[in-house]
């Protein structure tokens, strides 16, 4: 069994040899303990690869996210960072004021000058699953375009301006999903981060009438062409699951250990895929390979049933040491007892 075959096998809940292996790793990882790295990788290799990035270059992006403590993304936020390896925060938000609406443009180059073919060279010949990652986050791209507070007033007020602003965001985010589906890849990822330690950010009512339609929209370009759709969040979703599933995401990423596992589980496993992951509130950071193996096993206890629906994942930050990393990793592929 290949790795595509694992993960796709997984994604249409069917039996596998293992769980798919996958891992996110911070720069404070990738570069600063680089070689830690690399042998956690040849030790586990990836079942899943993400893609090569095929968009142009933005107007506004200056310096570089990671890296610089004062950068432009791509939609013209500018960002400050307090240590290398983090995203920062936003400290004076390009829309702050409705009234910069009006001269405000999309990054469309990003797109007129994207190369997808880039993509499908990139893959050709390789037999693991590959993901393509989009810009598609809408709440977020509000938060970074509006301010968190100004945003959370406008979803009270609801004016037109915030009409405007979604629509302007979804129209780019349908041509980005139309140009990935016809690509060769077998999944493509969008993400929003909608919970807070034990709850929606905003209402399900609210998130339903809002947010859920763009979502719809995105899942049916993917899904008519043949794609796994995948979705992140961090935070308490449980409130959306079933909307998640409803739309058609295949795989959810989230932080499992803010809601109750065990009914998760029971509610949804063959329903949707889980896509990671381990406790990195306290378990990776702070705990010993022993509470990280018993971590996976509460997983795996909740949510492996033998019929795949759920990968090997994780995130690594900087605090999490290489033992526990590996520890995870290892009790994944150990029968379960």
């Amino acid at each position: 069994m290949n790795s595509r075959e694992r993960v796709e096998r997984t994604l249409n809940h069917q039996a596998v040899d293992r769980a798919p292996r996958d891992l996110w790793a911070l720069p404070g990882v990738t570069v600063k303990r680089r070689e830690e790295y690399l042998r956690l990788l040849e030790k586990y290799p990836l079942d899943l690869q993400h893609s090569a990035s095929p968009y142009g270059r933005s107007r506004y992006a200056k310096g570089t996210v990671y890296e610089d403590r004062t950068y432009t993304d791509e939609f013209g936020t500018v960002w400050e960072a307090g240590e290398y390896g983090v995203i920062g925060e936003v400290r004076h938000p390009l829309l702050e004021s409705w009234s910069a609406l009006a001269s405000y443009r999309m990054p469309t180059e990003l797109l007129d000058e994207a190369d997808f073919d880039k993509v499908n060279r990139s893959i050709a010949g390789s037999d693991r699953f590959t993901i393509g990652g989009t810009f598609a986050r809408p709440f977020e791209r509000l938060q970074f375009l509006r301010g968190t507070e100004n945003l959370l007033y406008d979803l009270a007020d609801d004016p037109p301006e915030l009409r405007q602003l979604i629509e302007m965001l979804h129209e780019f985010s349908l041509r980005e999903m139309t140009a990935w589906a016809k690509t060769d890849i077998q999944g493509v990822s969008f993400m929003d981060d909608w919970g807070s330690q034990t709850a929606l950010l905003i209402s399900p009512e609210q998130w339903r009438a809002i947010f859920k339609p763009l979502y719809r929209d995105y899942a049916a370009i993917l899904r008519k062409a043949g794609k796994y759709v995948f979705f992140h969040s961090d935070g308490h979703i449980r409130a959306i699951m079933p909307d998640l599933v409803e739309i058609g995401v295949s795989a959810v990423n989230s932080q499992l250990y803010c809601m109750d596992i065990e009914e998760i589980g029971r509610t949804f496993a063959g329903r949707i895929t889980f896509w990671g992951e381990l406790d990195r509130q306290h378990i990776q950071p702070f705990g010993k390979p022993a509470d990280v193996r018993a971590g996976v096993r509460r997983i795996r206890r909740a949510l492996d049933h033998g019929r795949g629906g759920v990968f090997a994942h994780t995130e690594w930050g900087k605090m999490d040491s290489y033992e526990n990393m590996d520890a995870m990793f290892d009790e994944w592929q150990k029968p379960l007892i």
